[in-house]
């Protein structure tokens, strides 16, 4: 028997056990019939399958043994209590056609809590997507901050060395290895900064920094002592600051590089508190007892970090890298590791286009990638320096 169109609340799951062959219609017609009249009007089965508050019953038969076992599904969408008394009016049916029969209701379902989960699950999917869509506030600052750091961060010269905007105009300059570094100090407005682009100093740079006042900013380690020393060589300087002991400019929080600044010190001073450095530290090396190994595993910088490769170095070249320590200088060995040249680092690059059999190279500097990409083409295997720059 048929209705309008239902969307249930609740789905009445029953099982009917007829002793005795029946059709479809009769067990449906039972259900009608059976419950008319037991609980009023208001809920007579034909009436409320009218109004749309039951939809179609639905039955599904076995045969067995020459009786039959049909089980009955009935959409509502009445009230919870409503729905509990059709499902026990249901129970009382206990004759088909002429055939005993008993019923028993199996469940009651909730037809939309299946809905809910779906609409916990999408809500999940939807809240995820719009959290990966909106950006938290720590980034939408580090955006902001990058946007204006790109817009002031300007190329001077042929070798287009990034700087700030102040580079020209200003009577002090700052200067500091690579990119990085001027990003970091723009941020905190320090607008007068220059990267060096590189162990030489370009001609550019030279033109540039003419009748300025010049702040060298280097890294606090070993790799930031070796560009000092280089560009003091190569470029008049008035002060040089140092980053914290084993930190990086480009990480340098705002009141880290205020301080180092303040902290700069004439040039004669810096290289005279290295030395000072460099003494205590072989005093100590002196007294400590050194087992030094006979031979010492290093990783091979290739052109492709992925084919780096254990060599083994022998202990006398082990030993020549302690002599190198502070010199500036480099080494070029064949590959059975006899010495080809000992040149200045500043010199290397080129040397190295020269030099035929070049296997190894040992360097009291930076590995740039210059000096890799050169190191590759002329087949050399291995480069031993202080730091990859």
């Amino acid at each position: 028997m048929g209705g309008l169109p239902v969307s249930p609340k609740y789905v009445i799951r029953a099982r009917i056990d007829v002793k005795g062959n029946v059709e479809k219609h009769d067990i449906i017609g039972a259900i009608f019939g059976q419950a008319e009249g037991l609980i009023g009007n208001e809920l007579d089965l034909r009436e409320l399958q009218k109004l749309g508050r039951i939809g179609r019953i639905e039955v599904e038969m076995k045969q067995q043994d020459g009786n039959v076992v049909a089980e009955v599904e009935i959409p509502t969408n009445l009230d919870m209590a409503e729905t509990a008394i059709i499902a026990a009016t249901i129970e009382t049916i206990d004759k088909v056609g002429p055939y005993p029969a008993r019923s028993e209701v199996v469940s009651i379902e909730d037809a939309r809590a299946e809905k809910r989960q779906k609409i916990i699950e999408r809500a999940v999917e939807l809240y995820k997507k719009l959290q990966e869509s909106i950006p938290e506030s720590k980034e939408l600052v580090e955006e902001v901050l990058r946007r204006v750091r790109s817009a002031e961060l300007v190329e001077y010269g042929e070798e287009k060395l990034p700087g700030g905007p102040d580079v020209k105009t200003s009577d002090t300059i700052i200067l500091v290895e690579g990119r990085a570094d001027v990003l970091n100090l723009l941020r905190y407005g320090y607008k007068n900064v220059l990267a060096l682009g590189g162990a030489t100093i370009p001609p550019s740079l030279r033109e540039l920094l003419s009748n300025k006042k010049i702040i060298l900013f280097v890294d606090g380690d070993r790799g930031g002592e070796l560009i000092a020393r280089n560009v003091v060589n190569s470029l008049k300087v008035d002060y040089i600051a140092r980053a914290p002991q084993g930190r990086e400019v480009e990480e340098l929080t705002a009141k880290e590089i205020a301080r180092s600044l303040q902290n700069a010190v004439p040039v004669k001073d810096f290289l005279e508190e290295l030395e000072k450095e460099k003494k205590l530290q072989k005093e100590k090396e002196t007294k400590a007892e050194v087992i030094v190994p006979p031979t010492k595993l290093i990783k091979s910088i290739k052109k492709n970090p992925d084919m780096a490769q254990e060599v083994v170095v022998p202990l006398e070249v082990y030993q020549k890298m302690d002599e190198l320590k502070g010199t500036l200088e480099a080494i070029i060995y064949d590959d059975n590791w006899q010495m080809l040249e000992r040149v200045p680092v500043r010199d290397l690059v080129n040397k190295l286009k020269e030099v035929d059999k070049a296997a190894h190279v040992v360097l009291d500097g930076i590995i740039t990638q210059r000096l890799v990409d050169i190191a590759y083409t002329k087949g050399v295997k291995t480069l031993i320096g202080v730091r990859i720059g």
